[in-house]
């Protein structure tokens, strides 16, 4: 299937590792002209650097926290200078730490969250809607969580602020549907990723079992009796910010191996 996707700008973001890494690979591998964002400089730039070898790609990178207003705007202008204005948008954002209600201050872990998974969406939405509208031609996909359906234990930031972000999409979604610009969220299961490895981590701390032993039991919920690889999550994204997709918006899509139950 041709994506559409030759010669378009794309903006990933939370992308020198895991889900993001692998969407703007995909992204790349199908014509787009990607540029790749986060915090750490060194690993972006070699996470850039490997992308463009792999898939021959133009791929750019610049460091920036996406919990700060100022960082992303000057990540905005630097995609606009390098490579155009923004067609295709995957606004990601690592996680905010687990824990549940007693253990969550305001300033340390809830500002934090709606800073980091709320306040940066939005931020990003705002910065790419103008030429999106424009051109009558757009397409968003925001990373959320499994969470959306089905509440995470000791995960009660992600629990909240994911939801937020649906409604915020959802919403958005109906707004600029008639400019062409279509917003989905994107919601992975269990996915081998870092983040996936550091929360197995905690919990079998937490409980005293091996990580080994943590990690069987929750693939022992998942129907396919496995951890998602970020392969796997980087193709449905692709799709969803794809000219191939011309009638999905306003969608929350899981890619979760059938771990969630609820329809």
């Amino acid at each position: 299937m041709d994506l559409e996707l030759t010669g378009r700008v794309a903006l990933v973001t939370a992308a020198s590792k895991g889900l993001g890494r692998a969407t703007a690979t995909q992204l790349a591998a199908d014509g787009a002209r990607v540029m790749i964002s986060s915090r750490g400089e060194e690993e972006l730039a070699s996470t850039a650097a490997e992308i463009a070898q792999a898939t021959g790609a133009q791929v750019e990178y610049c460091a920036a926290d996406v919990s700060d207003a100022a960082d992303l705007a000057r990540l905005l202008e630097e995609t606009q200078r390098r490579l155009g204005p923004v067609d295709v948008l995957v606004a990601n954002a690592g996680g905010p730490p687990p824990g549940g209600f007693t253990a969550l201050d305001d300033d340390d872990k809830w500002y934090l969250a709606h800073e980091l998974n709320l306040m940066s969406t939005v931020r990003l939405i705002r910065g790419v809607l103008p030429h999106m509208r424009e051109q009558k031609w757009g397409r968003i996909a925001v990373v959320t969580s499994s969470s959306i359906k089905q509440p995470i234990e000791n995960l009660l930031l992600s629990n909240t602020y994911r939801v937020a972000v649906v409604g915020l999409a959802k919403s958005l979604a109906i707004e600029f549907a008639p400019d062409g610009v279509l917003i989905n969220t994107v919601g992975p299961g269990r996915i081998a990723t870092d983040r996936v490895a550091a929360l197995d981590a905690n919990k079998a701390e937490q409980t005293g079992a091996s990580v080994e032993q943590v990690r069987a039991a929750s693939e022992k919920g998942i129907p396919m009796g496995r951890y998602g690889d970020p392969a796997e999550f980087g193709r449905v994204a692709a799709f969803l910010v794809s000219g191939a997709n011309t009638y999905t918006t306003g969608q929350n899509l899981l890619v979760d191996g059938g771990m969630v139950r609820a329809i």
